[in-house]
């Protein structure tokens, strides 16, 4: 199959790959297609930038390679990231209004039939009536899938995390007080999860901008999410010691 006949595959079908193209260096317009099932199509792309394929797939994000004198570029391809919120409380509302205008996929997940509407959630791609664990167990988070449980209910809210840790779920979050997150803590090690486990959960999440709404709460929780995607602190821009764009358009 030639490159481009797989790469309209994968576009239909919803598969992830790296469009690896030299642009500079050795063998200049050489091009190889990577796909996450470890199909490779194409050659004369140096060995050590294919090499970087499992770090550039999980980034999500195009940039450039510097390998052995040659630059190249390296092109992702795939489905949108995914929100998964599970509680459909009205902060679940703004963050699927949010993850719809970054052209994410939004899912929102709740056992309380009465809360989870499309009145009260209209911008959610999708609704999915079920308990943490089934919610969680449908979507199958992968390393493009951000987790945020809204619960406030230890029910709802420990099932949840236990499930998300489960997962390769680039960001988990919870809201919630610090003295809520402690005692939710110390409940997840009785539960049995591991400690280092734990240093996965945001929480409470999101950035601190002073956040007072539930449209402000969404945009620092997302604002946190898209940090740690491209692995940034989220800090003032004048104080960043990296260039400002993550990578490259």
């Amino acid at each position: 199959m030639k490159l481009v006949e797989r790469l309209a595959e994968l576009q239909a079908t919803g598969g992830r790959a790296v469009l690896f193209t030299v642009v500079e260096g050795d063998g200049v317009g050489s091009k190889a297609l990577v796909v996450e099932d470890g199909e490779t199509i194409g050659d004369g792309v140096p060995a050590e930038a294919l090499e970087q394929f499992h770090e550039l797939v999980r980034r999500g994000r195009n940039r450039i390679v510097e390998v052995d004198g040659a630059k190249v570029f390296a092109e992702w391809y795939g489905p949108p990231p995914r929100l998964l919120v599970y509680g459909a409380v009205d902060t679940a509302e703004a963050l699927s209004q949010g993850a719809k205008l970054l052209g994410w996929t939004a899912i929102v997940a709740d056992a309380r039939a009465t809360f989870l509407t499309p009145e009260r959630i209209p911008s959610a791609d999708r609704l999915i009536l079920k308990w943490p664990e089934d919610a969680i167990a449908e979507v199958a988070p992968d390393h493009q899938t951000a987790i945020v449980v809204l619960t406030h209910d230890d029910k709802f809210d420990e099932p949840a995390l236990i499930a998300a840790l489960d997962t390769e779920a680039f960001y988990i979050g919870a809201l919630g007080s610090r003295r809520n997150q402690e005692r939710r803590r110390e409940r997840l090690l009785e539960a049995g999860v591991a400690e280092e486990h734990l240093a996965r959960i945001q929480g409470p999440c999101g950035l601190d901008i002073g956040a007072d709404t539930q449209a402000e709460t969404a945009l620092s929780i997302l604002g946190e999410i898209l940090a740690v995607r491209a692995q940034r602190t989220g800090g003032p821009l004048r104080e960043a010691k990296q260039r400002i764009h993550a990578e490259v358009a």
